[in-house]
């Protein structure tokens, strides 16, 4: 039972506390920074007291890491800690693989040997609200009538039943999808698939002025709170006792994605690799196009592979690191982890993922901090780690509706909860596609579309404005259809566009 502090003095392994780790910021007391580290460690000793009994425990875990978080974030305030551009150099030929170099497994029958021993787990702490949608993001649908979860159960359920194994499925929650979640997996439960669940960490957002916690009490259960991101998924995973549980029943590899990627299916010519190899920690990157820009990519720094994140960069380099001819990959966020070095790293304790400083805007109009990691990050702690240049169709995300056009288009066929690129198209780039604010939400997206368009010969599509489509048509070649305001655009049904700019008002009424 815990007490009334966040924890006691020392940790399960013997390790100094985050109550003694404080002491190096609490000594300079008569700075700034120092007051700041007492008046949190303070005020989450109150919120501590502020839980139940039957939660205090693992609140008072979540508490001692958030300190942590915050103590390094001040610390690194203390010194103006930033990247030191000068020493950012391309990863070396060993520290970036290109997947065709490895050596492939035939798809069936595969040896079976390395997949009994692989848990797959997907993040899903996110909402679908970015595209108009109530609850868990992974409970849109985005094909054929099912969601991202469906598909996903469904690619792993093949997965097991193809190769006669038994790979779990693992979802991390947030606390704010975790109840939606239990609802939504119940309708599996008559599926041999074995789906088991943890929610991710739940920290308090800190006033900017104050630097104190926003919510009071436990209980508050308002947006005073936030998932960290993924980068606790480490912690989270040993806190809940699941990391324990999978070593025991024998499971040495862990597949993390996102949910809402459709392209990350178990590759098992890369598991192989990694079996073989004995890296602990392998991270998929594929080319960047100027639609990644921002994303995370691998560097060499001091000798050692890293990730580097747009909001680690110095704002002098912003455009220099969005330049894909110096930074050419970029991160998908499909890792591949040994389950016996997560338990090794974070018993030693020795995670210390760069903090992402996510400045928002509270209810109340005031600025208020987020401090979170990036899983990818962790990919500096773990032995043999590198990165694999994998094919574009393992990264098909699904972030807006000019996503989900894609992936609901001809462009694609399904196959056991998997999605291939028609082998009609030509030639393998996806389309660049942006439909405009009309069809920013799911349902104003669907209102607008009789059936999704033919799009196997589309280059580029730009639609703005209002606009709707009818049944068959098809879209090829650079097609631009711009709709000014009060003015509106029908597409009639089997129409065909081929290299063409429609604007001002059309209407064809379909017999």
């Amino acid at each position: 039972m815990a007490d009334n502090k966040f924890t006691s003095t020392e940790n399960m392994n013997g390790a100094p506390s985050a109550h003694d780790r404080a002491h190096s910021l609490i000594d300079f007391q008569g700075t700034t920074l120092g007051m700041a580290a007492k008046g949190m460690r303070n005020e989450l000793h109150n919120l501590v007291n502020t839980a139940p009994e039957a939660d205090r425990e693992h609140f008072a875990k979540e508490m001692d890491s958030f300190f942590d978080l915050f103590g390094r974030y001040l610390t690194e305030k203390a010194k103006g800690q930033k990247i030191n551009w000068g020493k950012i150099k391309s990863p070396k030929d060993d520290q970036i693989i290109p997947y065709k170099n490895l050596k492939p497994v035939a798809s069936a029958p595969v040896n079976a040997e390395n997949l009994a021993k692989l848990a797959v787990l997907k993040l899903n702490g996110g909402l679908g609200t970015t595209m108009g949608c109530v609850g868990p993001k992974s409970a849109i649908e985005v094909r054929d009538g099912m969601t991202f979860l469906d598909l996903t159960v469904r690619q792993v359920e093949y997965l097991n039943s193809s190769n006669g194994v038994n790979v779990p499925l693992i979802l991390m929650n947030s606390f704010n999808t975790d109840v939606d979640t239990t609802n939504i997996i119940q309708k599996y439960s008559s599926h041999a698939l074995q789906i088991l669940t943890f929610n991710q960490s739940r920290y308090p957002r800190v006033g900017k002025e104050s630097l104190l916690p926003c919510p009071k009490s436990f209980a508050d259960q308002g947006p005073n709170w936030y998932p960290p991101g993924h980068g606790d998924l480490f912690e989270s995973l040993a806190n809940s006792g699941l990391l324990d549980q999978l070593i025991a029943e024998g499971k040495e590899y862990l597949f993390i994605s996102n949910v809402d990627n459709l392209g990350a299916t178990v590759d098992t010519t890369i598991l192989d690799h990694m079996a073989k190899s004995g890296a602990e920690f392998i991270m998929e990157v594929t080319d960047k196009t100027k639609a990644d820009i921002k994303g995370g990519t691998l560097i060499d720094y001091d000798g050692q592979v890293r990730l580097l994140e747009i909001a680690q960069v110095p704002s002098e380099y912003t455009e220099e690191f969005k330049s894909i001819k110096k930074f050419k990959i970029f991160n998908t966020n499909n890792l591949w982890v040994s389950l016996k070095a997560i338990k090794r790293v974070v018993s030693e304790s020795a995670l210390s993922m760069e903090i992402i400083e996510n400045i928002k805007t509270s209810d109340k109009g005031e600025k208020v901090i987020q401090l979170e990691t990036a899983v990818g990050a962790a990919i500096k702690h773990f032995k043999g780690a590198h990165g694999v240049n994998v094919p574009r169709s393992r990264f098909l995300p699904v972030k807006s509706c000019s996503d989900l056009f894609l992936i609901t288009s001809d462009l694609y066929s399904l196959n056991h909860g998997v999605l291939n690129m028609n082998p009609k198209r030509h030639f393998q780039q996806v389309p660049i596609v942006k439909l405009g604010d009309h069809f920013k939400k799911v349902n104003q997206y669907l209102g607008r579309f009789k059936s999704p368009p033919h799009i196997l010969e589309l280059d580029h599509l730009t639609v703005t404005g209002d606009v709707t489509f009818g049944s068959d048509v098809q879209l090829r070649g650079t097609v631009i259809i711009v709709a000014n305001h009060g003015e509106r655009i029908d597409i009639p049904s089997g129409a065909i566009l081929d290299d063409k700019v429609v604007s001002g008002n059309l209407r064809i009424l379909d017999h």
